[in-house]
């Protein structure tokens, strides 16, 4: 692990000797230990310990230069700073970044116990066994073709020439399951499932081989859907992964790059149904991934995004806070470029609905449990997206699993055509949501 304070104070002397008077560093240590099986053998296994860091100096002229390291030590952070210095004569000379005003504010009071990493051998038991116990709660279950079982040990940094000095370590433990199913004269099946957690002890790997287990048989029994317009309903992790796709809706660096659905003025707009309300919240309680500071110092918050409908802020950097005359907001990545991206999602009920729905209750509506290709169907510069789903034809309680559908529209009109915001949260790694209510939605199935 490195030694920050120490870090701070001989990179402050090497800075001085070398006439440079401006500077700033943030750097990441991942210790990582990832296993895979395939049929009750162990298939692969990576451990790697990666270092980053970034460096950057500002001359006299007050532009600046980038260079990144993995050596920190005095003679590696005296060349960092060498190269940095000589980089910044050639830096832009437009839109400077510059500290953030709030690299040296207090960062909020999180208490976090780091855990012990667990030995090789003992990842692979448990996924051995887990991999096990899946394959045997039903025979279609043919493999497990896609799984993992992974511990992390993080540390982050950032210290700056005005007295910024930031630190903070995690744990992190993620198993993921998805099977693959084989029956005669049937089309193979899938379902997965993922668990993350602070610790090994306290990753539920039971749930998550159950999980895996009910999705797969929910999908054995399976028609064709016509084609048509359909009231839809989104899993958490479908409507945050929508969601997700279209974040240059509220960041703030794609706005000014004009690579947005929104622009500055967008403030105040109604681009959603009153039903919904968005946060990003990097400090909310199920947020095994919290983290205080940004990677320019910035504490991270709590930061509205769409209230009852309204859009009412932007993800920001130092940078794009200056230029837009607002507060960074704690999203900002350093790096040859600093890009602005979304911590951890908080979707819930904004004005209380007029009518609630129940999905025992309803009829001909699909439930969509997993949005696909995500890369290639969606369009985030014109909103639209089209794109292959798993999920389940709901009809007052049955639940017939979709042989294969496309979903289809805009996320402008998907937003306003919200007509319920289910009240219990779901967890997924990217946010908590619950179940979207959409209506008039396009599905293409086989017809």
């Amino acid at each position: 692990m490195i030694q920050v304070r120490e870090l701070a104070n001989y990179t402050g002397d090497i800075a001085r000797s070398l006439g440079i008077k401006k500077y700033d560093i943030y750097g990441s240590s991942i210790d990582s230990t990832n296993v895979q099986v395939d049929r009750g053998e162990p298939k692969q296994v990576k451990a790697s310990n990666r270092s980053s860091v970034i460096v950057r100096v500002w001359n006299e002229n007050d532009t600046v230069g980038v260079t990144s390291t993995t050596d920190v030590d005095p003679n590696g952070i005296k060349l960092a700073l060498k190269t940095a210095c000589e980089a910044s004569f050639f830096g832009v000379k437009e839109n400077i970044p510059d500290f953030s005003p709030e690299a040296t504010n207090p960062l909020p009071d999180v208490q976090y116990n780091k855990t012990s990493q667990i030995p090789v051998s003992e990842l692979i038991d448990k996924l051995l066994n887990a991999e096990k116990e899946l394959l045997e709660t039903h025979p279609a279950i043919e493999s497990v073709p896609y799984n993992s079982l992974s511990q992390q040990d993080i540390d982050r940094f950032y210290l700056n020439s005005e007295g910024a000095l930031r630190e903070e370590g995690r744990t992190y433990a993620m198993v993921y399951l998805y099977t693959k199913t084989e029956e005669a004269e049937k089309k193979p099946r899938s379902g997965g499932s993922f668990r993350m957690s602070q610790g090994m002890e306290a990753l539920a790997i039971a749930d998550c081989v159950k999980e895996a287990s009910e999705k797969t048989i929910s999908h054995l029994n399976y028609q064709k859907v016509p084609s048509g317009k359909y009231r839809v309903v989104f899993s958490a992790e479908a409507f945050l992964s929508l969601l997700g796709a279209f974040s240059n809706m509220v960041n703030a660096q794609s706005i000014l790059d004009k690579q947005s659905l929104c622009t500055p003025e967008s403030l105040g707009e109604a681009i959603a149904s009153p039903l919904l309300s968005v946060c990003d919240d990097a400090l909310h309680k199920d947020n095994v991934a919290a983290e205080t500071f940004d990677g320019e110092g910035t504490p991270t918050r709590r930061i509205p995004l769409i209230t009852e409908g309204i859009l009412t802020g932007f993800l920001h950097s130092a940078g794009t806070a200056k230029r837009m005359n607002a507060t960074p907001t704690g999203h900002a990545n350093l790096g040859a470029k600093i890009t602005v991206s979304p911590h951890f999602y908080h979707v819930f009920q904004g004005q209380s609905p007029e009518q609630e729905y129940k999905l025992e209750e309803a009829e001909n509506t699909i439930l969509i449990d997993e949005l696909n290709a995500l890369h290639a169907g969606v369009n985030s510069l014109q909103g639209s997206f089209s794109l292959p789903f798993d999920g389940w034809l709901m009809n007052k309680g049955d639940r017939v699993s979709i042989d294969a559908g496309t979903v289809a529209g805009d996320i402008r009109e998907v937003l306003k055509s919200i007509i319920y915001v289910e009240k219990e949260p779901e967890l997924t790694p990217s946010g908590v949501c619950p179940r979207i209510w959409v209506d008039g939605l396009s599905i293409t199935g086989e017809n």
